[in-house]
């Protein structure tokens, strides 16, 4: 009920603003881009609708957190609610139909998006705010499954996390790398983080699938209270065909020292994005992406993956484009 309600919060807020706009009221919901040049300032005062993911994880936590500082980096004139959802494909289907204007994806699953294949029939009208932070695919098993690859999952019961959502999408190319089909070699558990962590302390779910950042309160908790009937299982060998997919992926590997594990665990990475709508005003978008970078030091409080947000690489979007918004305002915090 908790991610129904907050969900419907969120559509609420943007009723509200939609209607005080219609009124003549002061709050409006991001209009769309006038083509006219970007002064970074917004003129009346704007709700922003962030859509998140599962609740215990990174883009909940960070989605939140960057809410509340909007209005802080705006004085109070933008002013940002998040939202529990499914994450990335969902967050995408909402954000282009105005559920929301600021949604947290997968760089995967944004591509995906931008040329309408995958979960996507057709391209959808986004752009990104900036490359944030990396998602490591944190594959974990309990011990007495007798699971040690993603090939050991015929017949078990896994968890491929929420449904519409990047895990989703990557736990059933990760099953298919390996050989196996994800609708009848696995019993297919399409469960948020929460309920996942649940399964498997129980016994209930033999392993899951978590594309998070580093670290996924969710998995966290799973190691402090199951730390020694759970494992991390090693999925680069299936980069080469992972590959073959999409070029997002690169390896990468979870340091030992982020869960309390005996050794480091190598895995598949993929980029995040910050994305909105491709005709989201462009004033709003550019002040955006400045309290992103103007607020960073708040947001590695609320979790440590935004360490990783930075100058460097926040241009990084391909192939998904950069709004001018945001090209605007990395232009000029570059120049600083």
């Amino acid at each position: 009920m908790r991610r129904v309600s907050r969900v419907w919060s969120a559509a609420l807020v943007v009723g509200l603003g939609v209607a005080l706009a219609g009124c003549g009221g002061r709050q409006d919901v991001a209009g769309t881009d006038t083509g006219d040049e970007v002064t970074c300032e917004v003129a009346t005062e704007t709700r922003i609708g962030i859509a998140t993911g599962n609740a215990t994880g990174v883009y909940f936590a960070l989605g939140n957190a960057y809410a509340e500082q909007l209005s802080a980096a705006t004085g109070g004139k933008v002013k940002g609610t998040a939202a529990e959802t499914g994450a990335s494909v969902q967050n995408i289907q909402q954000l282009v139909a105005g559920t929301y204007q600021v949604a947290f994806s997968l760089a995967d699953t944004a591509s995906d998006a931008t040329q309408g294949k995958g979960s996507f029939t057709a391209p959808q009208p986004i752009a990104a705010l900036a490359r944030i932070y990396t998602n490591y695919t944190q594959v974990i098993a309990r011990k007495g499954a007798n699971i040690t690859t993603v090939a050991d999952m015929r017949g078990k019961r896994v968890s491929t996390g929420s449904p519409r959502s990047g895990t989703e999408v990557i736990a059933n190319r990760l099953l298919q790398s390996a050989g196996l089909d994800p609708a009848k070699d696995v019993s297919a558990q399409r469960l948020d983080l929460q309920k996942t962590v649940d399964g498997m302390k129980d016994g209930s779910i033999d392993a899951m699938f978590w594309s998070g950042g580093l670290p996924t309160p969710g998995v966290t908790d799973l190691f402090t209270t199951a730390k020694d009937q759970v494992t991390f299982i090693d999925i680069a060998p299936l980069l080469p065909e992972m590959n073959k997919i999409s070029p997002a992926y690169e390896e990468g590997t979870v340091p030992a020292n982020t869960y309390g594990l005996p050794a480091d665990a190598k895995t598949i990475v993929v980029p995040n994005l910050l994305l909105v709508k491709d005709d989201l005003d462009a004033n709003v978008a550019c002040t955006l992406t400045k309290a992103l970078f103007d607020r960073k030091t708040q947001l590695e409080q609320a979790n440590a993956a935004a360490k990783e947000i930075s100058l460097e690489t926040a241009r990084q979007t391909d192939p998904v484009p950069l709004h001018r918004g945001a090209d605007k305002a990395l232009g000029d915090l570059g120049a600083k």
